[in-house]
């Protein structure tokens, strides 16, 4: 949804001269401009990137996250301008070329986020949190049924959004607290020397399943892998678990996947 805003002049006079180009890869009502080493996301004011903040703050010292250059809220629009994040996009044709070590690189970036220690965490992401938030989207008749997974609605599958959360809400899973990052997409992590170099997009980061991550993740890399973003040869789905040392819980990461469909 598109909105108007103008720089607050403090904010203004520090970008001057700065080369710039939109980054135009997430889905997300943002508008985010690339500088070359800084990056300004500027949205509406919303409980989402409020938990960002949160998020951004209290992750600086554990985690490699941007660092907040400037922060303002004014007129009902959020500003913050963010160091940028090293290394390349986990989507970036380079390392979509190593199916192999991109799935090694993306298990050790999870299982990073799952080794930090969540006392103290401001922000809370767990099931109940997320199916209120659904629950507004759905009535607010804001949930897209044109862009979502294949089968998700129609013959086979949910009738309409309103059926897909009585599901959800009937069907919740069991869950393990853990850091999540709560949109662990392709683009929203890098990397450098097949290292985690950065997580950024923290809007929905807080204390939460390791099912949300994987099942986005999962998700992300089959997209990035089929043909949906691009096409690359070698991949197997099968890697990532294999790199994560587990056997998939399924259903779990259906209902998962099932859930973004509403956000």
């Amino acid at each position: 949804m598109a909105f108007e805003y103008k720089l607050p002049p403090s904010l203004q006079k520090r970008l001057e001269g700065l080369q710039a180009q939109t980054d135009s890869i997430g889905r997300s009502a943002a508008t985010v401009t690339v500088f070359d080493d800084c990056v300004l996301k500027v949205s509406p004011i919303t409980a989402e990137n409020r938990n960002a903040l949160q998020m951004l703050s209290w992750l600086q010292e554990r985690l490699p996250v941007p660092k907040i250059l400037y922060q303002e809220d004014r007129d009902g629009i959020n500003y913050l301008l963010m160091s940028r994040a090293s290394g390349r996009m986990a989507c970036d044709p380079l390392l979509m070329e190593d199916p192999l070590q991109l799935t090694r690189s993306l298990a050790d970036a999870l299982q990073t986020l799952w080794r930090v220690d969540i006392t103290g965490c401001p922000c809370r992401q767990f099931l109940e949190h997320k199916l209120s938030l659904a629950t507004k989207f759905v009535e607010a008749g804001e949930c897209d049924m044109e862009d979502a997974e294949p089968g998700t609605y129609g013959p086979g599958g949910f009738r309409d959004p309103e059926h897909l959360l009585s599901w959800l809400v009937d069907n919740k899973p069991e869950e393990t607290p853990v850091l999540s990052h709560g949109d662990f997409c392709l683009p929203n992590v890098f990397f450098r020397d097949g290292q985690v170099s950065g997580y950024i997009d923290l809007d929905h980061c807080g204390i939460g399943d390791p099912y949300q991550d994987i099942a986005l993740c999962y998700r992300s890399l089959n997209h990035n892998f089929n043909g949906k973003y691009g096409h690359f040869p070698g991949y197997d789905p099968k890697m990532l678990f294999q790199a994560l040392g587990m056997e998939p819980d399924m259903d779990r990461i259906r209902y998962y996947i099932l859930l973004d469909e509403l956000f």
